[in-house]
């Protein structure tokens, strides 16, 4: 059964405001160095939600000991890697280059929901995903696919590459989240966990005189990247995994070029061509044609989609019945 388009609408964004956060980590890679943009982001953020979560762990501190492996994996994947490795790469890659390279994230999402998860490819949902690339692919080359022959890989490519897969595996391994951890208080302690490996790289950065003047410009930008790519993002993106799945919700990341290609005509002074359109199209189609398809039958839990929200009214809604944890199978722990 199709599920409503709401959650689709919700989800997508996440893709935005990650749009954003590429056009800034692009145009700031002189001024901001990567790391020192990737501490202080994660930094602010974390004083933003901490108020707001400190009263909602109160209670839950045994659960996160309990899980504090699968916690720190995902604090690795989501927090310390995707974006460091994304502003390391954006340093030396077009922006183009990474767009595409990110654009490849959801055919991951779903190689790692198969081996990891046994969880089946459905033909509804692999059209779509060759749809949306399809898309991606005409935006990309604006209009010209030979152009795509050109692309060359270079380290900053390399660096994003890294990123995505890290990204894939943090969509896919959120179905080892702690039940019945709350939403806020989860995303504090990721962000807590991820700056620990942050810190001495960070501090190794300023060792070696790479740092950036604090001004309007600096100051504007991590506050952006704070609020809208690390909270609110990451709040959608992990409600839209519980609610839709990893496969159906990673197919949103492909209206990243699309976002980029919008939020590039007012900020950087861009026009709209019809490659955009015909793009936009594309991907929205094989977007559509994903939600469709019927999900496949998963072999592990589910996390229900109450878990992802918060408040004690989504709790107490019905669960999904779960099937029998084998002995041993701390399915907590990664």
């Amino acid at each position: 059964m199709p599920l409503s388009p709401t959650p689709y609408l919700v989800a997508s964004l996440a893709p935005l405001f990650w749009s954003g956060n590429f056009i800034l980590g692009r145009a700031l890679n002189e001024t901001i160095p990567p790391i020192a943009l990737s501490f202080w982001r994660w930094t602010l953020a974390l004083l933003i939600v901490l108020p707001l979560a400190l009263p909602r762990l109160r209670g839950q501190w045994g659960l996160v000991g309990r899980h504090w492996a699968a916690l720190a994996a995902l604090a690795v994947l989501g927090v310390t890697n995707f974006n460091t490795f994304v502003y390391l790469g954006l340093q030396t890659t077009t922006a183009t280059n990474a767009v595409l390279l990110v654009s490849i994230t959801p055919v991951l999402i779903a190689v790692f929901s198969f081996v990891l998860l046994r969880q089946p490819i459905g033909a509804g949902q692999a059209g779509g995903i060759l749809l949306s690339l399809a898309g991606v692919a005409v935006i990309v080359a604006r209009g010209d696919l030979q152009a795509l022959a050109a692309l060359r890989l270079n380290g900053g490519d390399l660096w994003v590459l890294g990123a995505v897969a890290s990204w894939a595996l943090y969509s896919v391994c959120l179905r080892w989240r702690p039940v019945g951890l709350d939403p806020l208080a989860f995303l504090a302690v990721t962000m807590v966990l991820g700056l620990v490996p942050l810190l001495p790289l960070y501090l190794w950065e300023l060792g070696l005189g790479i740092g950036f003047e604090v001004d309007a410009v600096s100051l504007g930008a991590i506050g952006y990247v704070a609020l809208f790519p690390s909270i609110l993002a990451y709040v959608i993106w992990n409600r839209a995994v519980a609610q839709l799945g990893a496969n159906r919700t990673g197919q949103l990341l492909h209206l990243m070029p699309a976002f980029g290609s919008l939020l590039a005509m007012p900020l950087l002074g861009e026009r709209m061509h019809g490659f955009h359109v015909a793009g936009i199209c594309l991907i929205a189609v094989g977007i559509a044609l994903a939600a469709r398809s019927p999900p496949q039958g998963a072999t592990s839990r589910e996390v229900h989609p109450a878990h992802a929200g918060a408040g004690p009214q989504g709790r107490a809604s019905k669960r999904r019945k779960l099937p029998a944890t084998p002995a041993g199978d701390e399915r907590g722990s990664l």
